[in-house]
């Protein structure tokens, strides 16, 4: 997930809390010293830092749990508090209130605007909506080309000319152009400007001022870290219907300084780019990124992505439920994981229901394609009666298996390991201890 290393660091002082025999004042001064130490290693301005630890404390040391909440509980609910409160508290989503829906988005060049454009794009695509995409930055060599073959795949289809100079009439013809197709969507994509500000703000502007868009949207390189400070606040100065995406923040160790930065500046985030795929791209959300961030996990999240799922008949409830109860076979296990893939890294996905957090080993979660398909071709090789009931497969039908399959003795063990993992990891879930937290924690219901 975003910023993996910090909730890390975050998840591990929390959980040295859960440790403890006694909550005084001493564990609550370390537990906090170890929030402010996750934080400044993050990027985080450092007085930022000091005024959300303070908080923390204060109120740590000072207020009563409520009835039956545990001090313990009371202390990770007052963390989660405050740090959703820092992030800005609210979701605030990009509205398509008519149609077309004209977005322009601006940025400083190298921070990945086109790929968020295209990921842009995706989402709401995935929603229903029908997307056409203006390739206006007539500076950046291929910049059309790079957005065309991004989007191509999903048969979205981009506006631009490459031989033409003038950008401001490039994204008017391309907002006309797509208004006549009838789109309910339409991304302006500009040109990605150097190192200064003024430039970009400049653009933006006379832009805004031929094609009249519904939404401006800064795109802002999240490894920049507490320097996103200032992009954000003059964008935010600037234009009064702006929002924000903050990418490449899956690998950055400055992350944290970045979406701080920009949430101290009152800039709506409104997207946040959490790795490399078309579809890592979601919704900023407070709450559900701090629940996540500190290994509570994303129910809604999760349900969002088994909705997805199932609008592609590709996953039933019925097979969730299977799934989470570790009453699964093998030809359960390759469906569901080829199923989860489409809906990102399976240790993402994972990470979503509460409880699993960072705990997770990473060789029980990370089966690539690679790894997928040859465990195919190994159940492939197996009966129907070993499919459905692993447990009577033996050494000497482990060998039978390798031969026929073309794999190794070893490789067909390795698929039977992850398989015994997995259910392992499933069935040691406690469903009414995640059902109480959810509770205490205001995250909704689990279903489960």
């Amino acid at each position: 997930m975003a910023l993996e290393k910090l909730g890390k660091a975050l998840n591990n002082a929390l959980r040295k809390l859960a440790r403890s025999s006694t909550v005084d004042e001493a564990t609550i001064k370390e537990v906090v010293r170890d929030i402010q130490r996750a934080l400044i290693q993050a990027d985080v301005n450092v007085r930022l830092v000091l005024d959300l630890t303070r908080r923390i404390e204060k109120r740590a040391l000072e207020e009563e749990p409520p009835t039956g909440v545990s001090k313990k509980e009371h202390i990770i609910k007052i963390v989660y508090e405050e740090l959703t409160k820092f992030l800005g508290t609210e979701a605030k989503p990009i509205e398509i209130k008519e149609k077309p829906t004209v977005l322009l988005t601006v940025g400083i060049q190298g921070s990945g605007k086109t790929t968020s454009i295209a990921k842009l794009a995706r989402y709401f695509q995935k929603r229903g909506y029908k997307v056409g995409l203006v390739c206006s930055d007539t500076w950046r060599p291929g910049a059309y080309q790079q957005l065309k073959q991004l989007v191509e795949p999903f048969g979205i289809e981009v506006f631009g000319d490459p031989e033409e100079n003038d950008a401001i009439k490039l994204a008017k013809e391309g907002v006309e152009h797509f208004r006549e197709k009838g789109v309910d969507i339409i991304i302006v994509d500009s040109a990605g400007r150097h190192k200064e500000e003024k430039s970009l703000i400049e653009e933006m502007k006379q832009i805004s001022a031929a094609i009249k868009p519904h939404e401006v949207i800064l795109v802002i390189d999240g490894t920049i870290g507490q320097q996103a400070y200032n992009q954000a606040l003059a964008f935010k100065e600037a234009t009064p219907i702006g929002s924000i995406i903050v990418t490449k923040l899956d690998g950055s160790a400055k992350g944290g300084g970045a979406l701080s930065a920009v949430a101290a500046t009152g800039a709506p985030i409104k997207f946040i780019g959490v790795g490399e795929r078309i579809d890592d791209l979601e919704p900023f959300d407070p709450k559900r990124f701090v629940s996540r961030l500190l290994g509570l996990g994303d129910i809604q999240g999760l349900l969002e992505k088994f909705e997805e799922l199932q609008k592609q008949q590709e996953f039933r409830e019925e097979d969730l439920e299977k799934f989470l109860k570790g009453k699964f076979n093998l030809k359960d296990m390759y469906a569901q994981l080829e199923a989860m893939q489409k809906m990102g890294p399976l240790k993402q996905i994972l990470q979503m229901i509460p409880g699993m957090g960072y705990s997770l080993p990473d060789d029980a979660v990370r089966v690539g394609e690679e790894r997928l398909k040859k465990f195919k071709v190994i159940m492939d090789s197996m009966t129907e009666e070993e499919l459905e009931h692993p447990e009577i497969i033996n050494y000497s039908r482990i060998k039978r298996i390798a031969r026929g399959s073309g794999t190794s003795i070893q490789e067909v063990r390795e698929l039977l390991h992850q398989y015994n993992q997995m259910k392992k990891m499933f069935k040691s879930m406690d469903k009414r201890k995640l059902s109480k937290m959810a509770r205490k924690f205001n995250l909704g219901g689990f279903g489960l």
